[in-house]
């Protein structure tokens, strides 16, 4: 009797403690001002036990007018459970925002476009259903309402909710997109089950990711098509082709370089920016940690910031050593787990992109189509990162809605000039 009272006991202490344990992992982050962390309003702390479950809409509340869409005749600001990129395991908070068109719904509910927006920073005030959207984004985003698609738009991991933002993260931006789409179509009445995976630069490798992990991820999502502009591919055959070769050459690029290496401090908390950067660098890195992008990349230019004069020659051993891994690193965040999707892909390239490559997003067209994707490619001449996105419009467009109403696309793998 006494030992059978011994491991009760002792059955009922090791339950609690691993109920302790869960709980502990299912919690929030804390927020982190050297993460960028804070200075947004109470409904973007979640202060409960993190869901099991992703894609659960959790929380919601009218978002302002002015941080909206004009053609919008309902628009909410949400928050919802994913999975962390980091591990791929741990549940998370993820905030977004949802648009409703104008109208009545078709018979089934209006097909959902989910969003993946292009690079806003690392800190939290950069979310955009915070801080609102660029005209460019605007405009394009209102045209799909008027075509009859309710938009989710995911913030992403680390951003508006406390956590860090790892920027890059091919898992991190999957889970996300595709727990919004999730979030939306269970919780919020009068949408369909059809959804269109749309993004632009971080938001067109998101998007690429997600139509690539959701099979495995999301298997009840009805995706019928995926549309990516400024896509980002990182082959790992190919050689990489740096943003800019001249070292005295001010350029607003640079911003990226910044953020790039907070997030190597994610991954690697003991690496110190001295050994990269010069003390003029060293001030826009601090600046890095709570400024948007569009702020970083005009205070790059406004202090005359060059490769030269921002970054050491040579960097120390701490950081050598940690690019020793970058491979093994870029394995798991930054190649998609598979160039083989079951659903048609829109891929728009501006012919004079460099942010990134347009020969890399050419690539992928061509090797997604030898992986046996239904790939129509597109490449506009003239036209850099930017002005793709509403430029393709006109192609991407019928694109939608051929693929929402199961009609065939032709393939175009290796587009010519348009």
């Amino acid at each position: 009797m006494r030992l059978s009272s011994f491991l009760r006991a002792l059955l009922s202490a090791t339950l609690a403690s691993a109920a302790l344990a869960v709980t502990a992992q299912t919690r929030a982050p804390q927020a982190d001002p050297a993460q960028g962390d804070g200075r947004l309003s109470d409904f973007y702390r979640w202060a409960e036990a993190v869901p099991a479950t992703p894609g659960q809409l959790l929380r919601s509340e009218p978002l302002p007018a002015q941080l909206g869409l004009s053609e919008a005749a309902r628009q909410t600001r949400i928050l919802y459970s994913s999975t962390s990129g980091f591990d791929s395991k741990t549940p998370i908070i993820v905030s977004g925002a949802v648009f409703i068109p104008k109208g009545t719904p078709p018979a089934g509910g209006w097909p959902v476009l989910a969003w993946g927006h292009g690079t806003v920073g690392l800190a939290d005030i950069c979310a955009p259903s915070w801080a609102g959207r660029s005209l460019r984004d605007v405009r394009y985003l209102n045209r799909w309402l008027k075509e009859g698609f309710a938009i989710v738009a995911s913030d992403y991991e680390g951003l508006g909710v406390a956590g860090p933002h790892p920027l890059i993260n091919v898992p991190m931006l999957a889970f996300g997109i595709l727990d919004s789409a999730r979030a939306a179509i269970r919780g919020v009445p009068g949408l369909a089950n059809k959804v269109l995976l749309v993004g632009q630069s971080q938001g067109g490798i998101g998007v690429f990711a997600a139509a690539a992990y959701q099979t495995r991820y999301a298997p009840e999502l009805g995706v019928k098509g995926t549309i990516a502009t400024g896509v980002i591919y990182r082959d790992p055959k190919a050689t990489p082709i740096p943003l800019q070769s001249d070292p005295n050459r001010v350029d607003e690029s640079l911003a990226y370089g910044f953020y790039g290496f907070l997030v190597d401090q994610q991954h690697d908390p003991s690496l110190k920016p001295e050994e990269v950067f010069t003390e003029q660098g060293l001030a826009l890195l601090n600046q890095a940690r709570v400024a948007c992008l569009s702020t970083l990349a005009s205070d790059v230019v406004g202090n005359g910031l060059t490769i030269a004069n921002s970054r050491l020659a040579e960097p120390g051993p701490g950081y050598k050593r940690y690019q020793a891994g970058a491979s093994e690193r870029s394995a798991r965040y930054s190649q998609y787990p598979t160039l083989a999707i079951p659903h048609p892909v829109f891929i728009g390239t501006g012919a004079n992109d460099v942010t990134p490559s347009a020969i890399n997003q050419l690539a992928l067209m061509r090797d997604a189509c030898a992986a046996g994707t239904t790939v129509e490619g597109h490449l506009y001449a003239g036209l850099g990162h930017s002005a793709t996105v509403n430029a393709s419009l006109r192609d991407s467009v019928p694109f939608a809605k051929k693929v929402i109403n199961d009609q065939p696309v032709a393939p175009v793998c290796a587009p010519s000039l348009q």
